[in-house]
């Protein structure tokens, strides 16, 4: 069944790039119509379209495999309803790119080749796991204990630190996060406060986010915290895709000083689908694109 389908979204220059996962050849099959709109930097749907129809006529008079590797599956178009598009597997969209002359499709392509075997990659595809496995049902909720489970989960195999609270002190953009000597007493004091009401839940997001207790993952493991403690207390989590990167980003930013933005910006995006495989990977998708580098 269609609902069954694992899609995943991937971001090249703040775009999205769409992929549906086929179980039974196990690999991703990837939007064209996706790429065509980040190679030719088009947003229009109907231009990208006939862009595409263009240059598949094109590539079929010249006898390409671009277009006989192509398969048809449903996918969301722009007016809300799901309908066949055209989807090319990893080595379709190598081929594809290479279509387009230029810097920008080279690279897409070396985004595109290296972003599933970075580290970043690897442990994306093991969070889509940890929806499937019996071991989210296991994990601790709102405390430290669950918050390295998470991270261990994420990361293991990946950081020799996985799972680890960090013994040294680290900053970003000249914020100094908590002081890793009273790190135990501080994620202990974090663990104590109160869960019970959204704004209670994040105070106690906002402030483990302060602590940051590990050397890297931090807001990726944090972020799959704060939805097992909402699920838990509220039986909502936040739908992620409803929330832009930088307006995340500045809520963070704000959020040791005045959570009042983070608070509004998560409260809006409140979901009840807590037991939405396309939810949990959406957001998945998102929380990733967030700790990517401009």
């Amino acid at each position: 069944m269609m609902s069954k389908l694992k899609i995943s979204i991937r971001f090249f220059d703040d775009r999205e790039v769409r992929a549906v996962w086929d179980e039974q050849n196990a690999k991703w099959w990837f939007s064209v119509l996706d790429i065509v709109a980040v190679l030719t930097d088009q947003d229009d749907y109907t231009k990208t379209r006939n862009y595409w129809k263009y240059l598949k006529a094109k590539l079929k008079k010249e006898n390409s495999q671009v277009v006989s590797a192509t398969t048809q599956l449903k996918f969301l178009a722009p007016d809300g309803k799901k309908r066949l598009a055209d989807m090319l597997d990893y080595n379709g969209i190598v081929k594809l790119g290479k279509e387009f002359p230029g810097k920008k499709a080279n690279r897409f392509i070396d985004w595109f080749t290296f972003s599933d075997e970075s580290i970043d990659g690897k442990s994306k595809t093991k969070a889509y796991v940890l929806f499937e496995s019996s071991f989210i049902n296991s994990l601790e909720v709102g405390t430290t204990k669950g918050l390295q489970q998470i991270h261990a989960y994420l990361f293991g195999g990946l950081y020799d630190f996985a799972g680890q609270i960090r013994q040294k002190n680290i900053s970003k953009g000249g914020f100094q996060f908590a002081v890793s000597r009273f790190l135990g007493g501080t994620l202990m004091q974090i663990e104590a406060m109160p869960e019970t009401t959204f704004d209670e839940i994040v105070n106690k997001y906002v402030e483990m986010n302060i602590a940051h207790p590990f050397m890297e993952g931090n807001g990726r493991s944090a972020r799959i915290w704060l939805d097992l403690i909402l699920k838990k207390r509220l039986k909502k989590c936040v739908d992620w895709s409803k929330i832009g990167k930088q307006d995340y980003m500045h809520a963070m930013m704000l959020s040791p000083i005045n959570n009042s933005f983070l608070n509004s910006l998560l409260e809006k995006s409140l979901t009840t689908k807590i037991a939405d495989r396309e939810m949990f990977m959406k957001g998945i998708d998102y929380s990733y694109y967030y700790e990517e580098n401009d």
